[in-house]
């Protein structure tokens, strides 16, 4: 980003049991960003203004309006008005009021009514088997989330996502929206023609049903993450054959769904 700042200082009253006094801290800082689509307006983002083109590339593809990179004709970024412009090769594409309409039904054939949403149906696929990883290893890319985000430590205010192999970390990004930071892990991936069947998306937040869709839509077999999911996540997870792990802390981890892809006599 060249004009945007992802965050700003400013004086805080900070109060404590036995002090309190004036200083300077750090605070995240958000963006709104409208994207237009073939000169349309498609939707508006409130996010990090940071790592926008990836965002906008993951959100047009978990959206059902590309499928890969090569759809895009040309993406602009006007920062200071706050607008993304994206041309697609194709003429027609879907209106915006097709991805916010609501469609309950099966989920895979099953009889449960798990998607909401038909751009939710057309794009989050279950997944194949995928990898498999240790306890151990789970532990490990938790705490390299944590610690290779610089603008989470400043300020507290974002989430972190990451898209890893079972050694290591390949993508990490930040984010206000904790759907923009894996929108942009997906963007990245599909800009650069990253695999994701072989790899493990390791998460900062709640494992809500549109986290786990999101990781569904990238491809990840296995979701990790610091924190609780939802009874619905779970369902889904099920249905979608995504493992979900939770409330990685402290060297203990929760697995909910799937857990043959967790090898414990590693």
């Amino acid at each position: 980003m060249s004009d945007l700042t992802k965050t700003i200082r400013r004086p805080v009253l900070k109060i404590s049991t036995d002090q309190h006094g004036w200083e300077e801290d750090e605070i995240v800082t958000e963006y709104p960003l409208t994207i237009f689509l073939n000169d349309e307006e498609f939707a508006t983002i409130v996010c990090t203004p940071a790592d926008l083109e990836e965002m906008v590339i993951g959100f047009l593809a978990a959206e059902g309006a590309i499928k890969q990179y090569a759809e895009i004709k040309q993406l602009t970024i006007d920062e200071g008005q706050g607008f993304a412009y994206v041309d697609l090769h194709q003429e027609t594409i879907l209106s915006q009021s097709f991805y916010s309409k609501r469609r309950i039904t099966s989920c895979c054939g099953k009889s449960r009514q798990s998607f909401y949403f038909f751009s939710d149906a057309r794009t989050a696929k279950a997944v194949e088997e995928g990898i498999t990883v240790t306890p151990v290893q789970c532990m490990s890319l938790m705490k390299d989330l944590q610690s290779s985000s610089g603008i989470h430590r400043q300020t507290g205010g974002v989430h972190n996502a990451a898209l890893c192999t079972p050694d290591g970390v390949v993508l990490q990004y930040s984010d206000i929206g904790r759907h923009n930071a894996l929108d942009k892990i997906y963007g990245e991936c599909l800009r650069k023609n990253i695999s994701t069947e072989d790899k493990i998306l390791v998460f900062s937040g709640r494992i809500s049903s549109e986290v786990l869709l999101k990781a569904a839509k990238i491809g990840a077999s296995i979701i990790l993450s610091k924190s609780a999911p939802t009874e619905l996540a779970l369902q889904l997870a099920e249905e979608l054959n995504i493992t979900a792990v939770g409330f990685i802390r402290n060297d203990k981890m929760n697995v909910y769904t799937n857990a043959q892809r967790i090898l414990l006599d590693a």
